[in-house]
């Protein structure tokens, strides 16, 4: 199991995957805003999306853990 965590401070701006979700190396799973900036959150091995930690406006901190993916 993959643990995708958080690498900046950041407002969870859109949840593009749901668990269950089978997902391929390089995939969107959420989209981090930080100052007026997009940042994806991408997976980075093929898998089943098994949990998705965050919701839509959600503040998240460096570290937190957002999505677990088999």
């Amino acid at each position: 199991m993959a643990e995708i965590r958080a690498e900046i401070v950041a407002n969870v701006w859109k949840v593009t995957a749901q668990p269950g979700d089978t997902v391929a190396a390089g995939d969107t799973l959420l989209i981090l805003e930080s100052m007026k900036m997009e940042i994806p959150v991408l997976v980075e091995d093929p898998g089943t999306i098994v949990d998705i930690l965050v919701n839509e406006g959600d503040v998240v901190q460096e570290g937190d853990l957002l999505a677990v993916v088999e």
